[in-house]
């Protein structure tokens, strides 16, 4: 039978740049218990996770204790069980975009098998039976050679749970391991959570949304503010104070279709932005859309759905500029012509992916003093301030060159308030939680006033009272004639004034045109 862990905090403090993160943190996971872990953005929840995991230490003080044992055994050092920890999440997933670790998906869980990041020992025949099991568990051997980075987000995340559990964990920490799945990869997902029950490894998932709680679970832990506001069984938590109403605070307003009628009187014409004409785009020599023909004019909101894998995110890079369109097809955007820059129109448009957090969180700030510690004139990863960061969204770069000019400070104040950011200008970008780092992208990508905002899962790893205020500024926008393109799972995220939908299918066009009537019906609601 396996040995699971216990571990014990009592007492726990820690601080991050200064500023107290968690306090006062009594906490035991037990061999047979699976956790849900909640609370609002910024309250702790990554950083408590990543002291279970052994990789951030606690702040020393009286009476502080991190303990872990084992059968009964005490392990003599936190270091000696950090490898018997599993941890699934989106900083680690970033991390394969940082460094460009682009190995198969089969590579990527034989790593797991040998717990290095990559790989770098040889597969036996065993290895390569246990890798073919775990990717069939979660259907997804049919990924088997396809490179890491040409995967969608939801895929990406499957494969890094098969990884995890081919370590064969003691404990297994998993932080918000159900976003950016589609219906059928989110019922996976959950029904292994489920079959846990047989055994007794201890989990701990941390999410924001009532849906992703699994009935599996047996105890929750609520955080506020750094502090511990609920810790027992899962029968008895407050959890609908946190997460219920999920999905009736993200529907529009009643008011929301009348503003999108509003735009059409106010704008009869209707400026054409982009236009793909039988655009197919190709990555790692693998066709992601096909075909794909549609046309963007101001004052539309595009919702762009389909399963993991459909190309949803191939799309909006696309349109950005970020992949090319195959010849044979063509993408037209506004203002430019043969032979004008493409940062002319990427100067113009905002976008918010997880892909930008990934490039923020591993490029050095020229601007930034030198954390702590680090060699005099080093510049570090994550050092941008998140005036810094918005900022650079009037230039479509990730970070800055140069000192910003007065009307550009001026821009980011209004941003910052805009999307209640203003406490939070001065300090890094990796102090803030990820869902605090999502807000900042939003405020990036309003900073230029853009006429086209493209969203790539932009509700991802944030609070319920931040979404729901998120989306009516989303309805709002569409209402003042800004052009939305929002690429979406989850069918209440939609926002209010939706007049366009493009189902994918396998990087297909299944429907593309205006709000089809049973959803119209279904938006006004």
């Amino acid at each position: 039978m396996p040995s699971y862990l216990e571990v014990t905090l009592r007492r726990v403090r820690l601080e991050r740049g200064g500023r107290t993160v968690l306090e006062g943190i009594d906490w035991t996971v037990s061999p047979g218990q699976r956790w849900v872990l909640v609370g609002p953005n910024g309250s702790g929840k990554t950083q408590l996770l990543k002291l279970l995991a052994a990789s951030v230490w606690p702040t020393p003080a009286p009476g502080t204790l991190r303990r872990y044992r084992s059968r009964g055994t005490l392990a003599l050092s936190a270091r000696e069980v950090k490898e018997e920890i599993a941890y699934v999440g989106a900083e680690r997933q970033d991390k394969y975009e940082r460094y460009g670790w682009d190995f198969s998906v089969a590579a990527v869980v034989g790593t797991g098998i040998h717990r290095t990041d990559i790989p770098l020992d040889p597969l036996g025949r065993d290895d390569l039976a246990a890798i073919e099991s775990l990717l069939a568990s979660f259907r997804l051997s049919h990924l088997r050679e396809r490179r890491f980075l040409a995967l969608s987000y939801g895929e990406r995340r499957l494969v890094l749970l098969a990884r995890a559990l081919a370590a064969r964990p003691r404990l297994l920490l998993l932080d918000e391991l159900l976003n950016g799945l589609d219906e059928a990869n989110h019922a996976a997902a959950l029904g292994w959570l489920a079959r846990t029950r047989r055994t007794r490894l201890p989990w701990v998932l941390a999410t924001h949304r009532a849906e992703d709680v699994p009935e599996s679970a047996t105890h929750a832990l609520v955080l506020a503010r750094g502090r511990i506001a609920y810790r027992g069984a899962l029968e008895r938590a407050p959890l609908a104070r946190w997460l219920a109403g999920t999905a009736r605070s993200l529907r529009p307003s009643a008011h929301a279709p009348q503003a999108a009628r509003g735009v059409a009187a106010a704008h009869p014409r209707r400026l054409p932005l982009v236009r793909l004409t039988d655009a197919s785009v190709f990555i790692d020599g693998h066709r992601v859309l096909e075909d794909l023909s549609l046309e963007i004019r101001s004052g539309q909101c595009w919702v762009v759905h389909g399963p993991n894998g459909s190309g949803k995110t191939t799309l909006l890079r696309t349109i950005f500029g970020d992949h090319t369109v195959a010849s044979g097809g063509s993408i037209e955007r506004a203002g430019i012509a043969r032979g004008v820059p493409l940062d002319e129109f990427k100067r113009t448009v905002g976008l918010v992916a997880p892909h930008l957090q990934a490039a923020f969180l591993a490029t050095p700030s020229l601007l930034a003093r030198p954390r702590r510690g680090a060699r005099a004139g080093e510049p570090q990863p994550g050092d941008f301030t998140v005036t810094e960061a918005v900022l650079s969204g009037r230039h479509a770069s990730i970070g800055l060159a140069a000192a910003p000019d007065l009307p550009a400070r001026r821009a980011a104040r209004r941003a910052l308030a805009a999307f209640g950011l203003e406490g939070l200008g001065a300090r890094a970008l990796s102090e803030l939680s990820y869902g605090q780092l999502r807000r900042v992208l939003f405020a990036r990508a309003w900073v230029s006033e853009p006429r086209l905002v493209l969203l790539d899962e932009p509700f991802t790893g944030i609070d319920t009272p931040t979404r729901h205020a998120l989306a009516l500024r989303l309805a709002r926008q569409i209402a003042q004639g800004v052009a939305l393109v929002i690429a979406t799972h989850r069918r209440h995220e939609w926002p209010g004034g939706v007049t366009h939908e493009l189902e994918l299918c396998a990087g297909r066009s299944r429907y593309c045109g205006p709000l089809r009537a049973r959803r119209r019906v279904a938006n006004i609601a």
